[in-house]
Formats: C-alpha cells, sequence, structure tokens
C-alpha cells in the first residue's frame, strides 16, 4: 500500500437491512496510524460500519477501500490483516481460553508463542484451561481482545471495547488496543470524555446518516450529546 493511501476510504458507502437503510452515504479517509472514534445511539448505523470494514457485511452502495484493497472484492487479501472485536466475543463456549486462541493462531498462521504472550498481557493465563462458558464477561471480553489482536492485524475494529472491563482490566488491555499499539483503529463509542482523547477524527451517525465528521480535538461534548437527543 502507498504510503499516502488512506488505511481506510470510504465514497457514498451505504448498506440496507431489507428495505430499512442502515447506513447510508458515509464518505471519509483515516490515514494509516490515526484512530477514528464512531458515536451514536443505538441503530445509528456504528456496528454496521465496522461489521462493513471487517469484510462481513457487503455495502450495498458506494465504495469501501480497507488497507489499499476495495471491498467485497479483495476480502480475502485484508482478513488477516484485521483485528476485530464486536459485541460477540467470538470464542467457542465449550472450548478453553488457550483452545480458542490456538485454533484462532491456526487460522491466521500466527506463531503460536503468541497465545501465551497475549494471555499473560491480559491477565488470562492462570484461568487459560477453564472453558469460556464458566468465565465471566469481563474474563470473556479480555479473550476477546486476545484473539483479536493474536496474529498481529495493522487495522483495528473495535465496537465498545472496555464494555465489561473494570478500571484494572482497562489498563490491561490498553496497550494491546490502544493507541499505543501503533495500529490504524476504527472504533464505536458512547462516551466522549474516554473516545475522544486518543481519537483523530470523531464521527457522529445518526439515523444511518454522517451528522460530524471533525478533527476529534475540535469536536466538543456537546457535539456528541445531539447525536443522542
Amino acid at each position: 500500500m502507498s504510503t499516502t493511501e488512506p488505511a481506510v476510504q470510504l465514497r457514498g458507502a451505504g448498506r440496507r437491512y431489507g428495505e430499512r437503510a442502515a447506513l447510508r452515504d458515509v464518505t471519509l479517509d483515516l490515514a494509516a496510524g490515526q484512530t477514528l472514534v464512531v458515536f451514536g445511539p443505538n441503530g445509528a448505523g456504528k456496528t454496521t460500519l465496522l461489521r462493513m470494514l471487517a469484510t462481513l457485511l457487503r455495502p450495498h452502495a458506494g465504495e469501501v477501500r480497507v488497507l489499499g484493497h476495495k471491498l467485497p472484492d479483495d476480502g480475502y487479501a485484508v482478513r488477516g490483516r484485521i483485528g476485530f472485536l464486536g459485541h460477540d466475543a467470538l470464542l467457542y463456549r465449550e472450548l478453553t481460553g488457550r483452545e480458542n486462541l490456538r485454533f484462532h493462531a491456526r487460522l491466521h498462521r500466527a506463531d503460536p508463542a503468541r497465545v501465551d504472550e497475549v494471555l499473560e498481557v491480559v491477565g488470562m493465563r492462570s484461568r487459560a484451561e477453564d472453558p469460556v462458558a464458566e468465565l465471566s464477561r469481563g474474563m470473556v471480553q479480555r479473550l476477546a481482545v486476545a484473539r483479536a489482536v493474536l496474529h498481529g492485524p495493522e487495522l483495528l475494529l473495535l465496537d465498545e471495547p472496555f464494555a465489561n472491563l473494570d478500571p484494572a482490566a482497562i489498563a490491561q488491555v490498553e496497550p494491546l488496543i490502544g493507541r499505543a499499539s501503533g495500529c490504524t483503529r476504527v472504533l464505536t463509542s458512547h462516551d466522549p470524555a474516554g473516545g475522544l482523547p486518543g481519537a483523530d477524527v470523531a464521527l457522529g451517525l445518526k439515523g444511518g446518516r454522517v451528522a460530524l465528521l471533525a478533527p476529534a480535538a475540535e469536536v466538543r461534548a456537546e457535539q456528541i450529546a445531539e447525536l443522542y437527543a
């Protein structure tokens, strides 16, 4: 990918569910290494946007390019370069945490040694042999973070990444999915105090449309609040 080409590029991008437009006419560029934070009420299109960028949903309108590749045509070329953390942890509940991560490592041909490394960082090494079904929601979220970063992705797509985590757990996962990770990031949030400081660009969605798009440093909390009014 050219150094001048955006890591994420959308031109009039849209997505429907039947007759309902979940996302309409979204246009933006995000440079490599930058962070985009997406705000908006439930049903605004935040998760739809992330799943479209993750190649899990096809755009029905416009153009979507991720890491230099057009979606959905070149989805195969970027899936291994993306780390996706959604509301669903994408873990097999009957398997242990370690078994889940080993499976993910094989899927992406990642170094098996990474499994113990990320388990240690997220504070789950001592519970790695427990079935996911027996873990608390916070522990499952920490495992989901470990899964999302295990293969060393360039782009992180994070849907409310700190949900179900207490302050201590947030501090543990922050090096993996925070700004210090060095990855290009697109994350959703409802909290301007938590989402804006670590972002370069802020996007506000309402009813599937762009209601706000500006450098994060220029956005005020009152503007975010208006999205939820």
